[in-house]
């Protein structure tokens, strides 16, 4: 074991008109020390994950937190970026500097203010993630449907399963009242091209796509000794980070290598397999990425990741639910937020706080976060302290 999540806070994810970087970071921040119980002037460091990448004006971020509270003045803060990743990253470094002691609480704050750009400046902000000598001008969604076009060539046609992932995503979505799309879209929208679903880039629809999204999440860490003490936490069994190269060229990203590997020590680590899990939230930027995720995380063989939705696996009552939350998909993927709401939505799974999306008996959780192309990979297994 190595430290625990033992407060939450979390806005709700949209196109916030009311809200800018600043007041969406205090609002993620109060409420998840007001739920942990933890006082400002007690924490010790402070991570904020933001990307950015020219979203907003305000660059030089990590200071923002300290806003909250004047206590707070000259407690260390530390900017973290890892593409989409950020905000599990952003965590780790949490993890770390409680595993080295220098810690004892930590506030990490995942946020992204998108909706500040059009869709062109985000679109161009994102590509910056992709390795720029050599795919310089290929958009994310371009790459995406690279993916599902090159799937498609060596497995078969698929969309009738990623129809059913936007569908799943959606209904799940539908009862999360902290998601941007709250509604049930149907398999039969999903599936098919139309004025409001239309191609983005290749085989890839709307509702192939995740949204461009502002919000804010934070959470409070703890070491286990303090933890002990608290009303509720939820530990970190195994969190593991495989970061692989940047550009595409000299790896088969269907294998989907990295996410595979993060998975597999983060199953070494906590001594367990992708059976013993009772829900999962993934990293569903696209569908392509949910369906690949399946067999990264070793539901279902290479090329087999279809059956995994089409014989109901992932649903709500499913043998290993995934993405109850809505995902990235209906929950929206504010960049440097969306690995801080996964924990925060696999934490509230796992102290019975899910309200309507909750699983009943769900002990352990999955979360995994990835940026770029399969290139930083983020693999937690969480538990009940006690």
């Amino acid at each position: 074991m190595t430290a625990c999540i033992v407060g939450w806070g979390h806005t709700r994810f949209g196109r916030i008109e009311d809200m800018d970087l600043e007041s969406l970071i205090g609002a993620a921040a109060n409420e998840a020390l007001a739920d942990a119980g933890v006082a400002p002037a007690d924490v010790d460091e402070i991570f904020l994950g933001t990307y950015n990448g020219g979203m907003d004006r305000q660059e030089f971020a990590a200071s923002l937190v300290k806003q909250i509270d004047a206590s707070m003045r000259f407690t260390p803060a530390t900017r973290v970026e890892n593409a989409c990743a950020t905000g599990s990253a952003a965590i780790y470094r949490g993890l770390d500097a409680i595993a080295a002691r220098r810690a004892r609480l930590v506030l990490v704050v995942g946020v992204e203010k998108m909706t500040a750009a059009d869709t062109p400046q985000v679109t161009g902000a994102l590509a910056k993630c992709a390795y720029q000598a050599d795919e310089a001008g290929i958009s994310f969604p371009g790459m995406f449907a690279l993916m599902m076009q090159q799937y498609f060539q060596r497995y078969g046609d698929k969309s009738d399963a990623l129809a059913m992932i936007a569908a799943k995503n959606h209904r799940n979505g539908s009862k999360n009242p902290l998601a941007h799309m709250q509604k049930d879209l149907g398999f039969e929208f999903c599936r098919r091209v139309s004025d409001k679903n239309p191609v983005v880039e290749g085989q890839l629809k709307r509702t192939d796509c995740s949204l461009i999204t502002d919000g804010a999440a934070a959470v409070v860490l703890a070491d286990v000794e303090t933890a002990l003490t608290m009303d509720k936490a939820v530990v970190f069994r195994a969190h593991q980070h495989v970061q692989d190269q940047l550009p595409m060229k000299g790896r088969d990203i269907l294998k989907m290598e990295g996410p595979r590997r993060a998975w597999s020590a983060a199953y070494e680590e906590a001594r367990l397999t992708v059976e013993d899990l009772d829900v999962v939230e993934t990293h569903d930027c696209f569908t392509i990425a949910e369906l690949l995720e399946y067999e990264a995380m070793g539901l279902a063989p290479e090329g087999n990741g279809a059956r995994v939705i089409e014989e109901g696996w992932t649903e709500p009552g499913g043998k290993l639910p995934i993405n109850v939350s809505g995902g990235l998909k209906s929950k929206g993927h504010p960049i440097g937020a969306t690995g801080v709401s996964m924990h925060v939505m696999a934490s509230k799974q796992l102290m019975g706080e899910a309200g309507a999306l909750q699983i009943n008996g769900a002990n352990l959780a999955g979360v995994f976060n990835m940026g770029g192309m399969a290139v930083a990979n983020f693999a937690s297994i969480l538990e009940p302290l006690r």
